[in-house]
């Protein structure tokens, strides 16, 4: 089969060329502007191929059946090198070959195309995808109608001249406009209220494609598309996106465990970019189909307040533990407030309290969807195809939000992503063989950086390893005892050796002791243990690298701390000693090395469920982070190089101790008393070591903090 797409280098564009590239043969020709020429080569050598499952691919033929050369090295979507020679790398090496640029312009008659080409593509496309659109609330009606209105007309005639054999159009849910109720797929014109100029351009471009008489036609609704459900990828902050940062800011004023009361604004339609593209090339390709209108949507829609709800968890915010029901809010009569708010004064207040939220004021009027939209006939022609629907929001909302914050954000506050921070940098970290360090080194070989991975246990150091190169990255093994300081001088050495550069220092290896001092008069040995790990080890290696930092003018250390050195739970005296004691090594030191271009952050870690704290079985019911969650820490400070990174809790507790120290010893013997020493600390095995109600809700108020 022979394809023709407009937009091919937008979002739902690039995604559906993949999926034309690995499940059918044949060309693919894309129009494309003459300045984003460069683009669709970039996309041609690293998007696709690194999208596509080489295996799956079928024979890479032209349209007159010849196989087109290959070359030599290709990756697959999961990132695993394809072996050189083989059938699948001739295939995905072919890739660039299929698709071909066509240099044009949307808002030009006949697309801006020269017409020798259109006479040299004349009946030979078969599918005809008009993907190009402008996608913006903010945008003028000029803007729109240039692109979306006359783009269609100028894309339709053109197909009517290739002679396609079908037309693909890409509508939007935003022709139901204001509409009242349910919107099915065979509604268009029923009089419904349009109103914004991306609603008017919307409507009116599907209307061009369902009047012309010469191209059979499918057209497609998308509700509001978001990145993909399993990578999070999202080209640009639109839509829902705007929300994103006054979530953001909300989490980092009002504790996560604070209950807020809401408002219930309605439903909205989210579908991820994956699921979108997934089920445009099922259609297109199934017989029988012209003529229909498809709504690519969430059958059952989402509550507005549940979305909200459901990025605050990702983002560790307040939620809304109550929302004011919808019919209330539609009760209170709304003129007094709409005539309020066209008063000067009070609405360039609303104008200016939204840009400082950084939303626009046309994304919120539109987020809320007043009709509810009926997708039975989509359904029915996706049976079977296992992509029936999309996948549960729930299921993707903390994906979107980890891309966000690791890539969009940082990019819209000028800042640097991780993958530049990393890529091709040696990052040495300690306790890699599991728990924090092992999704640690995962995150940062993903990135691009080449972690060094050190660890006593060699064997779960290799798993990590192979799993980083399955994925296509590369790292390093070194087994070393960092209890052990001619241990550590050995594999320093090594280290240099083997490397011409270490960048950056992770010292996450550490011991944790749980035990009051009441059993700990006997038990010096406990306090040498963590001393020797926790703040000899990590000093040790410091000492090790800052030479050849210094002497290279740049280098990031991260030192994981904990909270507790922040909050002083009881029974932690020898592990919080330890952790403070670095703490301290590292102000005096940062301060030296500063000017050297060394800088080092300070991580005080929040409760967290790895192997470390199986031994306090209580501590099964309690609420500690993931991980994942803690390497994304990680990652935050290599990438942004502040001073420290903690929690909201952990601060305020270093401020109420500089206020009221007496207070904070009194709540915290309260802790003392609340939470008994465990089995392991007292040298006991016991099988059932559960927590009661009571400790359940103080480790739930102070989350975070183990005591």
């Amino acid at each position: 089969m022979t394809y023709f797409i407009t937009g091919a280098t937008g979002f739902i564009g690039r995604n559906l060329v993949a999926r034309l590239l690995e499940r059918h043969d044949g060309d693919i020709h894309v129009l494309v502007r003459k300045e984003s020429v460069g683009r669709i080569t970039e996309l041609s050598e690293h998007y696709w191929p690194a999208r596509v499952d080489p295996r799956a691919l079928p024979p890479a033929t032209t349209t007159n059946g010849t196989t087109k050369a290959a070359g030599a090295r290709a990756h697959s979507a999961n990132g695993k090198r394809a072996k050189a020679g083989s059938t699948a790398v001739a295939r995905l090496g072919a890739l660039s070959g299929r698709v071909h640029v066509v240099t044009g312009d949307l808002r030009e008659p006949l697309l801006g195309i020269d017409r020798d080409v259109l006479e040299a593509l004349q009946g030979s496309i078969d599918h005809f995808f008009h993907v190009a659109a402008l996608y913006d609330m903010t945008a003028s009606e000029s803007s729109n109608s240039d692109v979306n209105v006359a783009g269609t007309a100028h894309a339709v005639e053109v197909a009517r001249i290739l002679e396609v054999k079908r037309f693909h159009h890409v509508s939007s849910i935003a022709v139901a406009g204001s509409y009242r109720g349910v919107f099915s797929e065979s509604m268009f014109d029923v009089g419904q209220k349009l109103p914004s100029p991306y609603h008017r351009t919307k409507f009116e471009a599907e209307r061009i494609v369902r009047e012309q008489p010469h191209v059979p036609w499918r057209i497609y609704r998308p509700g509001i598309v978001v990145g993909d459900s399993r990578t999070g990828e999202m080209d640009k902050i639109d839509g829902p996106y705007y929300f994103f940062k006054s979530i953001q800011r909300l989490g980092r004023v009002v504790p996560e465990w604070v209950p807020l009361v809401g408002l219930d604004l309605g439903k909205t339609n989210i579908v991820p970019v994956d699921w979108v593209a997934d089920a445009l090339e099922h259609l297109a390709h199934k017989k029988s189909l012209d003529g229909a209108t498809f709504h690519l949507v969430d059958p059952e829609g989402q509550r507005v307040d549940a979305v909200i709800n459901g990025l605050a968890a990702a983002a560790h915010g307040p939620h809304f533990a109550v929302s004011v029901n919808k019919r209330l809010v539609d009760a209170v009569p709304t003129r007094p407030l709409a005539f309020a708010l066209r008063v000067p004064g009070l609405q360039q207040l609303k104008t200016l309290a939204l840009r400082e939220i950084g939303i626009p004021e046309q994304v919120l009027a539109n987020m809320v969807l007043e009709p509810e939209f009926e997708s039975t006939e989509t359904q029915r022609a996706l049976a079977g195809s296992g992509i029936e629907r999309p996948p549960e929001i729930e299921q993707y909302l903390p994906t979107l939000w980890d891309y966000w914050e690791r890539e969009l954000d940082a990019t819209a506050r000028g800042g640097r992503t991780l993958s530049d921070a990393v890529s091709g940098k040696h990052i040495l970290i300690t306790g890699a063989s599991s728990g924090i360090g092992r999704a640690c080194a995962m995150k940062l070989a993903a990135a691009g950086g080449i972690p060094l991975l050190v660890a006593r246990n060699v064997e779960r150091l290799e798993r990590t390893q192979a799993d980083i190169v399955a994925a296509g990255g590369a790292a390093y093994v070194y087994a070393a005892d960092l209890s052990d300081m001619e241990d550590i001088d050995r594999l320093l050495e090594r280290i240099f050796a083997e490397n011409r550069t270490v960048d950056g220092l992770v010292n996450n290896a550490g011991r944790s002791i749980r035990r009051s001092i009441a059993l700990s008069y006997e038990r010096f040995h406990d306090f040498e243990r963590t001393m020797q790990l926790n703040y000899f080890g990590s000093v040790r290696l410091i000492i090790g690298v800052l030479p050849h930092m210094r002497e290279r003018k740049r280098g990031h250390i991260v030192n994981v701390s904990t909270i507790g050195v922040q909050a002083s739970p009881p029974r932690f005296s020898a592990y919080v000693a330890s952790k403070a004691a670095l703490d301290a090594f590292t102000r005096v030191v940062a301060s030296e090395t500063i000017g050297d271009g060394v800088t080092f952050t300070t991580i005080h870690m929040p409760l967290v469920r790895t192997p470390m704290i199986e031994p306090t079985k209580m501590y099964k019911a309690f609420p500690a982070i993931s991980p994942e969650e803690a390497a994304d820490m990680i990652c935050e400070a290599l990438r942004t190089h502040p001073k420290q990174i903690g929690t909201r809790l952990g601060t305020t507790s270093e401020v109420l101790y500089a206020l009221a120290p007496k207070m904070v010893d009194r709540i915290l013997h309260t802790g003392y008393r609340v939470f008994p020493e465990s089995a392991a600390a007292r040298g006991e095995k016991v099988l059932d070591e559960r927590a009661t109600l009571e400790q359940i809700a103080m480790a739930t108020l102070t989350r975070g903090v183990h005591w």
